[in-house]
């Protein structure tokens, strides 16, 4: 069976990363020096999934840029003026072996379904994964192509228990805190991304649809949508806060997402 390609959702706005997003789009937005567009295409390409079609909107220019520029941005290299060959690349890093396609799907009033639709002649007639590029996660991959397989149906997300932003206190009859948790972990599940799509997932979707609305609410109520679930370590980055969480992660000993 053939791998997979991996649709990257990198268009929005990233309105809530308004100080980090003036310049680019929140997916360029560094975890340790690097973008966490990046973080994720390595995840992916742990399980041997590198052929990668990002659905730029937003600053698109930035994303290409970076791709255009990955060796300069990321080994050493010399440069030697007035010769046909000028640049000679150390190879101090290992060098990615991806397919990457830049797609320009559209302005800010494009939704994440119609981003999707717009990428529908890259993607062809194969099954395909898709996940938002501003979130990190430590899911096992072929745990969840498992499910997927099993279920037989169009669809499946990965569903999580968020953490909430704010602490939890238990009260008493007179109302004194009789005890208090620090952003504890949501009971219910979520949606947390990290999608494997049938191709038939396109006849779902139209060129405005917002992915997470009518699509996804049409395949639960015809039972085509099923959930892999997920305990492990998921982390949006929505805000400045959460970006920061990440960060500070990167710099410990074990980041959680890092499987590579």
């Amino acid at each position: 069976m053939s791998i997979e390609p991996v649709v990257l959702l990198a268009g929005g706005l990233g309105t809530r990363l308004r100080e980090g997003t003036e310049s680019r789009p929140k997916p360029m937005l560094e975890i340790g020096g690097r973008p966490i567009l990046w973080h994720i295409m390595k995840y992916f390409a742990h399980f041997g999934h590198t052929e990668f079609i990002i659905c730029a909107g937003y600053k698109s220019e930035v994303i290409a840029d970076f791709l255009l520029n990955y060796r300069t941005y990321n080994e050493d290299f010399t440069v030697t003026l007035g010769t046909n060959d000028p640049i000679l690349f150390e190879d101090k890093v290992n060098n990615e072996n991806w397919k990457v396609t830049l797609a320009h799907t559209g302005d800010s009033s494009v939704g994440t379904g119609g981003r999707i639709l717009n990428v529908k002649h890259l993607v062809g007639d194969r099954r395909f994964i898709c996940t938002y590029g501003d979130g990190l996660a430590d899911i096992d991959l072929e745990k969840l192509k498992k499910s997927h397989n099993e279920s037989g149906l169009i669809a499946t997300l990965s569903a999580i228990h968020p953490v909430s932003r704010y602490g939890i206190l238990d009260l008493t009859q007179t109302n004194k805190v009789a005890s208090f948790q620090e952003k504890p972990r949501a009971e219910g599940w979520v949606n947390g991304g990290f999608f494997i799509f049938e191709p038939q997932i396109f006849k779902h979707l139209t060129p405005k649809c917002i992915l997470e609305r009518e699509p996804l609410m049409q395949l639960a109520n015809s039972g085509q949508l099923n959930a892999f679930l997920h305990d492990g370590f998921w982390q949006s980055m929505d805000t400045f806060r959460e970006y920061e969480l990440l960060n500070q992660l990167w710099e410990s000993a074990n980041p959680p997402w890092k499987i590579w």
